[in-house]
Formats: C-alpha cells, sequence, structure tokens
C-alpha cells in the first residue's frame, strides 16, 4: 500500500483503457447497454464514477469496500435503513443537527429507538455492554463541540456484545483518521467536506471490510434511489488529490488562530483538539494525524454581539458548511443544530453564544486581521 498522497492520486482510476485518458471521464448517462464488461445497467444501480470514487475513498481509508452516495445524509439513511423496528441505536450525545432530527423524527416512528449520552466519558462506555444495541454511533471530533470520542475503547466494547460501531469521520476526515485501524465497523464521510474540498459537490460514503455491511449500502444505494451524480462523484475525486495538502493547511490555520483566540480578552473558551486545553487532547493526538480545521468558541458575547460578529467578518463567509478551501463560520444554535430542541442543545453546551469556525487555506495572518476587526466591531 502506499502512502495515503500517493493513493489520493493513483487510484480509482479504471474504464480509461480505450482511449488512454489520464483522467477518467464523467460517465452522463443514465442506462447502459445490456451485457457491457463492467456488468453497467443503470446508473441508479451504478456507475463507473461511482465505482471509482468508492475504490479511492476505501484505500485512504484502508477499508475494503466503499460505497458512495448523494450527500452525507443520504449514507446516514443507508445505514439507518438496515435497522428494524424494537432496535436500539447508542449514540454520542453531540451528534450533527440532521443525524439527531432522522432519528427523532422519521426513524422513531417506525420503531427505531436512539440513546444519547456523553461518549467522552469513559464512565459512560458501559453502557455499551449494557444496552447491547444494534448499533453504537459515534462522530469524532463532534458536531459542534469537538469532543474526541476513544473509538478504539467503544470498539472492543462493542465487539464483545456483537454491536457495530459507525464512527462519522467527516470533521477529522480520511486524511487525519482511520476509523476502521481503530476497530470500527463502518466510517461514514460526508464527501461534501474535506474529501472534495472545493464546496461544489455534494456526497457520502460508507466504508467497511464487513462485506455483509457492503452488501447492505449498496442495496440501500439502488433500491432507496440514494446514488450520487456521476459528475459530483467526478468532482469530489479530483479533490481527493490534493486532500493531503488541504489538511495540512487546513490544521496549521486552525491551531494558530485557536491559540491566539484562546488569550483574547473576553474570550471564554475555546475548543480545539489539537490544542493543549481540549479536554480530550491527548487521545486526539493518538488518534489524529491532525486537528483539522474546526474551532468552536465561546466569544463572550451575548446573541446580538455574536450576531454582530459573525455579520461583520470578510473572509469568513457565514454559512453551514465546512471542509472547503474557503474559510466559512456558523452560529450552530440557529443554523446546524437549528432542528435540535433548545434544552437539548444546551445540554451539551451549544448555546446562543457559540460559534463553528471553519478555518480555510488562506495566509492566516489576513484571517487573523478578519477575526480581530470583527470582535472590535462586536463589542461597540
Amino acid at each position: 500500500m502506499a502512502h495515503f498522497e500517493t493513493d489520493a492520486i493513483h487510484q480509482g482510476l479504471n474504464w480509461r483503457d480505450e482511449t488512454g485518458a489520464v483522467i477518467p471521464p464523467v460517465y452522463l448517462t443514465s442506462t447502459f447497454e445490456h451485457g457491457n464488461p463492467g456488468g453497467f445497467d443503470y446508473t441508479r444501480s451504478g456507475n463507473p464514477n461511482f465505482r471509482n470514487l468508492g475504490q479511492a475513498l476505501a484505500t485512504l481509508e484502508g477499508a475494503e469496500y466503499g460505497v458512495v452516495f448523494a450527500s452525507g445524509v443520504s449514507a446516514i439513511t443507508a445505514v439507518v435503513s438496515t435497522l428494524k423496528s424494537g432496535d436500539v441505536v447508542l449514540l454520542e450525545e453531540n451528534v450533527y443537527g440532521c443525524t439527531y432530527r432522522l432519528f427523532a423524527q422519521v426513524f422513531e416512528k417506525f420503531g427505531v429507538k436512539a440513546v444519547y449520552t456523553d461518549l467522552s466519558n469513559p464512565a459512560n462506555h458501559t453502557q455499551v455492554t449494557e444496552l447491547k444495541p444494534a448499533l453504537v454511533w459515534l462522530e469524532s471530533p463532534t458536531n459542534p463541540m469537538l469532543k474526541v470520542i476513544d473509538i478504539a475503547a467503544i470498539s472492543e466494547l462493542a465487539k464483545a456484545v456483537n454491536a457495530p460501531v459507525l464512527v462519522d469521520n467527516t470533521f477529522a476526515s480520511s486524511a487525519l483518521q482511520l476509523p476502521l485501524a481503530l476497530g470500527a465497523t463502518l466510517s461514514l464521510l460526508s464527501t461534501t467536506k474535506y474529501s472534495n474540498g472545493h464546496s461544489d459537490a455534494l456526497g457520502g460514503a460508507v466504508l467497511t471490510n464487513d462485506k455483509a455491511w457492503n452488501d447492505k449500502m449498496i442495496f440501500a444505494q439502488k433500491a432507496l434511489g440514494l446514488q450520487p451524480s456521476p459528475f459530483d462523484c467526478w468532482l469530489t475525486q479530483r479533490g481527493l488529490k490534493t486532500q493531503a495538502l488541504r489538511l495540512q493547511r487546513h490544521s496549521e490555520n486552525a491551531l494558530e488562530i485557536a491559540a491566539r483566540l484562546e488569550k483574547m480578552p473576553g474570550v471564554k473558551w475555546v475548543r480545539y483538539p489539537f490544542l493543549p486545553s481540549h479536554p480530550q487532547h491527548e487521545l486526539a493526538k493518538r488518534q489524529m494525524k491532525g486537528g483539522s480545521g474546526l474551532i468552536t468558541a465561546d466569544l463572550g458575547l451575548d446573541l446580538q454581539g455574536t450576531l454582530k460578529f459573525l455579520k461583520s467578518l470578510e473572509y469568513f463567509t457565514m454559512a453551514e458548511s465546512l471542509g472547503g478551501v474557503e474559510s466559512l463560520i456558523c452560529h450552530p444554535a440557529s443554523m446546524t443544530h437549528a432542528s435540535v430542541p433548545k434544552e437539548v442543545r444546551e445540554a451539551v453546551g451549544i448555546t446562543d453564544g457559540l460559534v463553528r469556525f471553519s478555518v480555510g487555506i488562506e495566509h492566516v495572518e489576513d484571517l487573523w486581521s478578519d477575526i480581530q476587526q470583527a470582535l472590535s466591531a462586536a463589542s461597540k
């Protein structure tokens, strides 16, 4: 197996032999002639661009199998659709707002029970063996509190009760963390974020070494209509080729800004996995190759001041997504986690004064100057 940087460029290059194209083309077709060598029939059930991206992502995550989807939420839907009425899912309490919404407003109606707990606290790991869940659902780092979860420890406990473990690896990305190597059964990505990295294509993926799970994901992709666009897959695979370089810059910029923010008068607290002040700093350094580009902070402002800060920024665009080359910032309470009830949000720390930075790859001094001027404007 080659290094990440090499595999990102040289994997997933099939179906180009007839022309010698260095980069495989986009297969913009809905239908394929019967009996073709690739076994393709209808793009909802498979396309060369799907297979190329799936193979590349699987290689980068150290997985045998990879199935791609229309979005990160489509990937989540594919996994949860395998559950049945009466199944219990144990989830880290601080999950992506749309994950919470899917369980609470869609799958709960079909009898799937979601149980939330603080899995960053080792004392709560016993719930894995006590509940014997049909699935353990983790994010690490979490959205938006950036809690780091001990994937290996939880996976070991889950193995004892035959509970599969899923890790949403979106915030860390394939370049910085390998959940399957830590014992997880499934690694899930919103490829919209760091995999693609350019904020121009939606996508999701589920990676695994378990053939039965892979078969379930292929079925869900086809039967539930969760397939991506061939062009979005092509764009995402193009993005993969620079992922290692981008994540290095994202991580360097974010660490520098987090360290400076932490020293700013009035700032209540800053969370970043590679800051020594992070509660799971040592665990983060063991599990991750870098801290990624996300920073969460309470700037010590009231709601009005926080919103003024957000609107005063020039280089940090106020938007919900993350992981692109450009810097973004969001207000989780009113944006990414608005679907989570206020009391549930605040119980896990998502207050009105909380902001989440997605630090891009611009020059760090320009980004810091932008933050300083916005803080100054917000304090007036």
